[in-house]
C-alpha cells in the first residue's frame, strides 16, 4: 500500500492526514508557517509507519513474526521492543492478568463480524492454554514462548505510536499540535488564543458526538460500537477477558479516559471495559477524567 500525507490548511493553521495501523491519522498545526507544518506532519506520518512496521503481527519481516514463530526457542530483542515487554508486563501484573498481551489468539475463535457464530467451549479451552503472562519467560532482552503462543501489540500500539510521535515534535518545536490516530489523541499544548482544543466522541445510538474539552495530555477510547455478535438476541461485545475466552457481557459500550500519556489513558479505557459493570468506580479509583456510554 502507498504511503501518501497530505497536508492542507485550515481555519486554524494546517493538517496532515495520512492511514496507518488500519485507521485515519491526523495531525492538527497551531501554525499557518507551511514549512514548519510539512515538517511537523512528515515527522509526525514517519513515525506512525515507522511503529507499524516494526510492531504489526502482519507482517513477516519484523520482531513480532520473529517472537511468533521462534517455536519454543528464546528470542533476543531490542530496546524498543524490551520497554513495550516492560510495560505490558507491568499491566498484566496491575490488572491480576485482565491485560493479557498474549490472548490475541483467542481472535481464531472469535470473529466480531455482526453474524451469529459462536465458538464452543473446547475451542476456547484450546486456546486458553496457550493464553497467559504467567506462561511466557521474559528476562530483558529475553523472551521465549511456548510453542503455540503469540503476542500481539495491537492493544498498544497506537496509543504507543501517538506518544511517541508527540515527543519527537516537541523536540524541535512547542507549536501546539493535536495528534489523533484512529480515535487515540495526544495533545501538546492548547491551539494560541484558546482555552482547549475541542474533539468529537462518537454518541453509540445517536446523531450527535459528545464535544470534549482537551487542552494536553492524552486521550483514549475503548467500546464495542462497531465489533459484535449476536446470537438469539444476545449481544457479544468484542472486549474479550483473557482469562476466561469469553466476552465481558456487563461492559460499557464506550469509555473515554483523559491522561497525561496516550498509552496511560489507553490502558485505562481498556481495563475500564474489562470491570465489565465495575467500570465506573475502576476508573473514579483512579482519580482521572472520563466518559461512559452504556
Amino acid at each position: 500500500m502507498e504511503r501518501e500525507l497530505v497536508l492542507t490548511k485550515t481555519d486554524t493553521g494546517m493538517a496532515g492526514q495520512f492511514q496507518a495501523m488500519a485507521s485515519p491519522c491526523e495531525v492538527l498545526i497551531d501554525s499557518e508557517d507551511e514549512a514548519l507544518a510539512r515538517r511537523i506532519a512528515d515527522t509526525v506520518a514517519a513515525e506512525a509507519w515507522r511503529i507499524e512496521t516494526t510492531f504489526s503481527r502482519y507482517r513477516d519481516d519484523n520482531i513480532v513474526y520473529r517472537i511468533n514463530n521462534a517455536n519454543g526457542e528464546p528470542v533476543e530483542v531490542d530496546a524498543e521492543t524490551a520497554q513495550l515487554l516492560d510495560f505490558a508486563e507491568q499491566a498484566y501484573q496491575l490488572s491480576d492478568g485482565a491485560f493479557d498481551l498474549s490472548s490475541g489468539v483467542l481472535r481464531q475463535a472469535w470473529k466480531f463480524d455482526g453474524s451469529d457464530r459462536l465458538p464452543s467451549q473446547s475451542q476456547i479451552d484450546e486456546l486458553l492454554s496457550i493464553v497467559g503472562w504467567d506462561k511466557l519467560r521474559w528476562q530483558s532482552p529475553v523472551l521465549c514462548l511456548q510453542p503455540g503462543m503469540e503476542i500481539d501489540f495491537g492493544g498498544i500500539g497506537k496509543e504507543y505510536a501517538v506518544d511517541r510521535a508527540a515527543s519527537l515534535v516537541r523536540a524541535f518545536t512547542d507549536t501546539p499540535i493535536l495528534i489523533n490516530f484512529g480515535g487515540d489523541l495526544f495533545a501538546t499544548a492548547p491551539p494560541a488564543g484558546q482555552p482547549h482544543w475541542l474533539v468529537g466522541v462518537e454518541n453509540i445510538g445517536g446523531l450527535q458526538s459528545a464535544m470534549i474539552q482537551l487542552q494536553r495530555g492524552g486521550l483514549a477510547t475503548s467500546g464495542d460500537a462497531r465489533r459484535f455478535l449476536l446470537n438469539n438476541g444476545k449481544r457479544y461485545p468484542h472486549v474479550l477477558n483473557p482469562r476466561t475466552g469469553w466476552p465481558v457481557m456487563d461492559a460499557p459500550r464506550s469509555v473515554t479516559v483523559a491522561a497525561g500519556s496516550c498509552v496511560e489513558a489507553g490502558l485505562l479505557a481498556t481495563l475500564a471495559m474489562l470491570s465489565g459493570r465495575e467500570a465506573e468506580s475502576f476508573l473514579a479509583a483512579q482519580d482521572v477524567l472520563h466518559w461512559i456510554q452504556r
